[in-house]
């Protein structure tokens, strides 16, 4: 079976149509059909943004995870409960590697110290109008001091960090009340998981 490519799309236009600390591009595409040939002229509006660093700070001595939660816009229409329980997450600047977006979030929105950092997977949230990729992490962290209100004032963050039993988290997950991708993956992710990294780490079952 064939597989396309980059290549095998033609972008005949881009043009931007906004630019603040997002971007919103207009694109003119077509590209090659399964059938063969080419398709017809597509507009297609992108949502332009920079890639995300989402880690899951897991204590294997506890056996706890180390959740956040803050107000999310994209969540005012939709629930009623727009304070969402999340990851510690963060956007690259210039020039960082993942592992430092992760080290530099996790101090500045929980105050915690990322002892063993372990890459989960990469993958687009939202593949069909964005090209924003997501470097999803769990790190072996020490939850016994973390808690408290946490954030960077001038970006206008109000960050409650509290600590969750493993077993507590991942039924918050199955019941929809943690309801974002990054989360519900690192989660699901643990629940195979735990058991070797607590080995891992000298916990004696």
């Amino acid at each position: 079976m064939d597989t396309f490519t980059r290549a095998d799309v033609d972008i005949i236009r881009r043009e931007t149509a906004f630019s603040g600390f997002y971007q919103l591009d207009i694109l003119t595409l077509r590209h090659r059909l399964f059938g063969g040939g080419w398709g017809p002229e597509l507009r297609r509006e992108l949502f332009v943004r920079r890639d995300a660093v989402c880690v899951l700070p897991y204590d294997p001595w506890e056996d706890s995870v180390v959740l956040l939660e803050q107000v999310r816009v994209g969540a005012l229409d939709k629930s009623e409960r727009p304070w969402l329980i999340e990851l510690v997450a963060g956007l690259f600047d210039s020039g960082e590697s993942p592992e430092e977006v992760a080290h530099r979030e996790a101090r500045e929105e929980a105050d915690l110290s990322l002892l063993q950092l372990m890459p989960i997977m990469r993958y687009f949230p939202s593949p069909g109008g964005s090209d924003e990729q997501v470097h999803l992490y769990c790190a072996f962290v020490d939850s016994r001091e973390a808690g408290g209100v946490h954030g960077l004032d001038h970006e206008g963050e109000d960050i409650r960090v509290g600590v969750w039993p493993r077993a507590d988290a991942i039924a918050a997950m199955e019941s929809g009340r943690i309801d974002n991708a990054a989360s519900i993956i690192a989660l699901q992710w643990l629940a195979m998981h735990a058991t070797r990294l607590r080995e891992e780490a000298g916990v004696r079952p």
